[in-house]
């Protein structure tokens, strides 16, 4: 079921890095590269390491005898360790007796999730600057396009589809900040051996940590991390609030090709947003999958947190629960993020609709505009007051607010024809939108990366 929706729900790069040879090559590389820096400090031959290293190639593994094998052992590592053992053996049966030394079971599947996590970083990294790329791009092009604003769902003021935007493109500079925090804390080793002292190495455990950090190009933690599961929840809690802010963005966009508003209208063709039955339908199906995702990631990152409750040294079924979690987490975030590129690349922004919108009120949009001229005169609250009435009168005549304003003898003593054909123009009442759009703008510029090739913005 999963792979048949994996393009949907999951259709980015993140979800080959959680792939069955990824989750495996991840376990295997801890064990070449701890084969190489316990070669190095002299606790294992030099000789060990190309035979272990040779035979740590997860495409090679039984790997349906290690997942039967898996529910007995209670974990993936033991039945790998044991097949590596013997895949060595038959290069070189000296070699064999040094696989995984020293090391726990927990050691290899952490650090080989922390890889996996890298990768998947790294992914959701390039397809984050895409896409702060591509709403700079439109934040820019669409900072004097005027449309409605909507509070509580219902028409509110004059706002511009380029500081709608800008708000969700600050939300995504804030996510890349993080992003850098997230790794700088995260990817680091998993290495401590049985009960966190590496007892098994004598004085040397603490320089293979070292090496075997650096073999793997990650950080070595000040301490191993079997029971302390922070880093977990960090990465996850990133990528949950990410997936987050993309359902925002999602719902906002959604709502906005509803056919009557039709300000917006995903990418339309053979096969896309179609329906079984309704040959007119244009469904928003970009949207769908990242609200599915925004959906779903709440309970996921809830998880990690309830697993934070390890049982001393070592966690029983808490650790368990975050094999299939984190993963998830991250798939479904790189496959939202993929997917809101692609909205955005392919997507119909109907200005023209946008600014017909803004009259579906007959001018009612435009009451605070007016309310808050004439408060000057007459203070805010009987300004309030007498606009209210107007608009009220309006609705139940059917008429334009203006008509009905400009015949109050009390709102034009103090506001004229032309100065209240004025106020009821939207692009007179955009207060700071446009310096707001400026100020997300140069934080964009100041922290753009460095332009790498890949695919088009808009």
């Amino acid at each position: 079921m999963t792979e048949l929706l994996d393009s949907l729900l999951r259709g980015s790069a993140v979800t080959a890095r959680f792939s069955r040879d990824a989750t495996l090559q991840g376990m295997l590389d801890f064990e070449a590269a701890l084969a190489a820096a316990e070669a190095e400090a002299g606790l294992i031959p030099a000789a060990a390491v190309a035979p272990i290293t040779a035979a740590a190639r997860a495409s090679e593994f039984d790997w349906t005898a290690l997942r039967d094998d898996a529910a007995r052992a209670g974990n993936l590592a033991i039945p790998l360790v044991k097949q590596l053992t013997a895949r060595v053996k038959a290069l070189d049966a000296d070699a064999a007796r040094f696989v995984h030394w020293g090391a726990t079971s927990q050691d290899a599947i952490d650090t080989g999730l922390i890889l996996q996590v890298r990768g998947a970083l790294d992914a959701i990294g390039t397809d984050l600057d895409g896409l702060i790329g591509q709403l700079a791009a439109q934040v820019g092009q669409h900072r004097a396009t005027v449309m409605v604003g909507r509070t509580w769902l219902q028409h509110a003021l004059p706002i511009t589809f380029g500081l709608k935007l800008a708000g969700t493109l600050d939300a995504l500079l804030r996510a890349r900040a993080d992003l850098a925090s997230v790794r700088e804390q995260v990817l680091c080793v998993q290495f401590g051996g049985a009960a966190g002292t590496l007892a098994s190495l004598g004085a040397q455990g603490p320089a293979v940590s070292a090496a075997l950090a650096r073999h793997l190009g990650l950080s070595e933690a000040a301490t191993p991390w079997h029971g302390q599961r922070d880093r977990i929840v960090r990465v996850g809690g990133w990528a949950a609030s990410l997936t987050g802010l993309l359902g925002k963005f999602a719902r906002d966009t959604a709502m906005l090709t509803q056919t009557e508003v039709g300000e917006i209208a995903e990418a339309s063709g053979p096969g896309r947003g179609g329906s079984s039955t309704m040959p007119h339908k244009r469904n928003p199906v970009g949207c769908a999958a990242m609200l599915a995702a925004a959906a779903r990631t709440p309970q996921l990152a809830a998880t990690l947190f309830a697993a934070m409750q390890q049982d001393h040294e070592r966690g029983l079924g808490t650790w368990h629960a975050e094999w299939e979690t984190l993963p998830e987490l991250l798939m479904l975030c790189g496959g939202a993020l993929a997917t809101a590129r692609t909205l955005v690349d392919d997507w119909t922004v109907d200005t023209a609709r946008m600014r017909a919108n803004l009259e579906v009120t007959h001018g009612l949009i435009m009451a605070e505009a007016v309310t808050m001229a004439l408060g000057e005169a007459m203070g805010r609250l009987e300004a309030h007051r007498r606009v209210e009435a107007c608009c009220r009168e309006a609705i139940a005549q059917q008429r334009h607010l203006f008509d009905v304003l400009r015949e109050d003898d009390e709102i034009t003593r103090v506001l004229s024809v032309d100065a209240l054909e004025r106020l009821m123009n939207p692009q007179h009442y955009l207060g700071a939108a446009e310096t707001f759009v400026s100020r997300v703008l140069a934080l964009a510029d100041a922290a753009a990366p460095t332009p790498q090739p890949g695919r088009k913005s808009k």
